[in-house]
């Protein structure tokens, strides 16, 4: 019994892990947010690429639809 209340401790200190600190946290953050915003931004690059391609002028916007009228659908 008291080997078991002895060995209990070391066992729950052995479990516990280090937790990352708040800069690694945020650099780990900022590093994923860094990758995200230049895959968009090469998204947008290839769609810019292909709207030209296509004929299309990527800053003109697509014309949008009147919502029909009431009672004509």
């Amino acid at each position: 019994m008291r080997a078991a209340a002895l060995l209990l401790p070391l066992l729950l200190l052995g479990a516990c892990k280090d937790e990352p600190d708040f800069d690694t946290r945020y650099d780990k953050a900022a590093k994923e947010i860094e990758a995200r915003a230049k895959a968009m931004d090469a998204d947008i690059a290839e769609a810019d690429r292909a709207a030209k391609a296509a004929g299309a002028d990527p800053a003109d916007p697509p014309a949008l639809s009147e919502p029909p009228e009431p009672g004509t659908e």
